[in-house]
């Protein structure tokens, strides 16, 4: 049974990060693209999380959790560009 839930969730992610991707080529301004990006980095993350599950180990959660963290500041700091011109004062 968890491996028809683990192919519906991986048909699912895959789904929606396509439609990132063309929100990403696609977005009309800056901030939609980093919504995008942003959104990708979670559907990367939702990928690992599967990983783990399907293959059974832990170490692919802790993988999941350090690429959140990156995925978080990055976004943090591409908004921090757009609204200063700078990222670090």
């Amino acid at each position: 049974m968890i491996a028809y839930a683990s192919a519906f969730a991986f048909a699912a992610v895959s789904a929606a990060t396509l439609l990132t991707l063309w929100r990403l080529v696609v977005g009309p301004g800056a901030v939609d693209r980093i919504l995008a990006l942003d959104t990708l980095a979670i559907n990367a993350i939702a990928v690992i999380v599967l990983a783990g599950i399907v293959w059974t180990t832990p170490l692919y959660f802790e993988a999941a959790m350090l690429f959140a963290m990156v995925g978080f500041l990055t976004t943090v700091a591409f908004c921090k560009y757009l609204m200063r011109g700078n990222v670090m004062e």
